[in-house]
């Protein structure tokens, strides 16, 4: 038989899969020199220096729905799910990477970039149920603060609680400098090491924690199929494609501004540094999700608690094990994230329905000087709130959400991946073959699980 030497053999593929790795080893082995060469202090300062975007798109991934999802992964299934965290570490780190490196290539969002090469149906249609979705994701969110803090305060009005959130989160977004702003948001991530603390207050089954994370385990039915659909679902969503996207632009104009010279770093440089922060922010929201699963299922799982479906219960549920500290730790974690993954989500939709439609925008921008962009970011956090008044249960807020997110992202990673392998929008930084192959293959996963959640809850 003739030997055929294709593209898709497994010799070519490992090949380039090395080649995609490559600038990846480099930049490590940059940091390991850094490390070497320069005080541990200094080297940390410049480490978190790099950190912008990536750990703050990584850290709003973990917000309720999210908290919930891990929560009830943990609750019901033990350990045995842990392996998902560096399963999806690299997908969501190859995702978001494509993401970045559009925004610093062509200046500017998601979505005017695929305004400027794609059908503006399309846009308009993933931008529909890309704001439908955060808006019903920031009213589970402001629910979730609410009822976390009426554990720790519990004479405080449900209803006082919602509109106080909702009101600071608007006003820091309308009246708040972007550098200010992005600082804060940096920060505020950083509440996430809460649930690192709680995992640790919790007697966890080490030789099991240590199994499940190295082996895979699943069982394909009904029940299994739909918690990975979610956990997916979850950790790679529409919002944080463009937030991302349009945090490097708005990185971009602050570095401009604060350097008074109009200039930037080379494209090769500001790429070079997106990684280490991309990378090291999607680990970060990864590892907060393994610790989730794993706190839950050390003092929920072993004790026959199995069943979590709102935030506030994991949080109560953790106090009977884990003591009042952890609990409490849990709560605040709630409530920190929130006052990050809301501004993200309402920002995220403001971005793309301003770039869909030709409105100025971005957050370096005064509220009269981008009306409809702020306009977008207040619409969302208001009617955020009023879906905490309705009929509608936070569990169903968060369904609806993921459902939206799961029909739409695969649409758009397919986009993303399109848009990135093209030479003619981004010159020499356009992805590899193999990390093209992998954004497809994302794209088909994704479409799978969204298929197959929508199969199982309606038929």
């Amino acid at each position: 038989m003739k030997e055929v030497h294709t593209e898709g053999t497994l010799e070519k593929i490992v090949t380039e899969s090395a080649e995609v790795f490559d600038e990846g080893v480099q930049e490590v082995s940059h940091l390991e020199h850094e490390f070497i060469s320069k005080k541990p202090f200094r080297f940390a300062k410049e480490y978190w220096d790099i950190l912008g975007p990536g750990l703050t798109t990584g850290a709003a991934d973990d917000d309720a729905s999210g908290i919930v999802t891990y929560s009830q992964t943990g609750a019901q299934y033990g350990t045995r799910f842990l392996w998902l965290s560096w399963f999806s570490f690299p997908l969501m780190a190859f995702v978001q990477e494509m993401c970045a490196r559009l925004g610093i290539v062509k200046g500017k969002g998601l979505a005017g970039v695929m305004r400027e090469h794609l059908s503006v149906r399309v846009l308009y249609f993933v931008t529909a149920l890309l704001f439908l979705a955060n808006t019903f994701n920031i009213g589970a969110d402001l629910g979730a603060m609410a009822e976390s803090t009426q554990l720790i305060l519990p004479h405080i009005p449900f209803a006082v609680l919602v509109f106080g959130f909702g009101l600071l989160i608007v006003l820091l977004q309308l009246y708040t400098t972007y550098a200010r702003y992005a600082k804060y948001l940096k920060y505020t991530g950083l509440v996430l090491f809460a649930y690192i603390i709680s995992a640790f207050l919790v007697h966890l089954p080490w030789r099991s924690v240590l199994i499940h994370t190295a082996v895979p385990h699943m069982a394909f039915n009904k029940d299994e199929v739909l918690l990975v659909c979610g956990i997916l679902g979850t950790t790679i969503s529409p919002y944080l494609f463009f937030w991302q996207t349009s945090q490097e632009v708005e990185e971009k104009h602050l570095e401009k501004v604060q350097n008074h010279t109009g200039h930037t770093l080379s494209l090769k440089k500001q790429i070079s540094r997106m990684r280490i922060d991309v990378w090291s922010g999607m680990f970060f929201s990864n590892a907060v999700m393994f610790f989730i699963i794993a706190a839950c299922a050390g003092a929920l799982f072993t004790h026959g608690i199995n069943d979590i479906t709102t935030a506030r219960e994991a949080a109560e549920a953790l106090r009977p094990f884990a003591g009042n500290f952890a609990s409490t730790i849990f709560a605040v974690g709630i409530i920190g994230i929130g006052f990050l993954a809301i501004p993200v989500l309402a920002g995220s939709s403001a971005y793309a329905l301003s770039e869909s439609m030709g409105w100025r925008e971005g957050l370096y921008k005064k509220v009269k000087q981008a009306r409809a962009f702020y306009g977008v970011i207040l619409m969302s956090v208001i009617i955020g709130i009023a879906l905490n008044f309705t009929h509608i249960s936070s569990m169903k807020l968060l369904l609806y959400s993921a459902i939206a997110n799961g029909i739409v992202a695969p649409v758009i990673i397919f986009f993303i991946v399109k848009l990135s392998a093209q030479k003619s929008i981004m010159g020499e930084h356009t992805n590899s073959k193999t990390l093209t192959f992998i954004g497809y293959a994302l794209v088909v996963a994704m479409a799978t699980c969204a298929l197959a959640t929508i199969y199982f809850l309606f038929v």
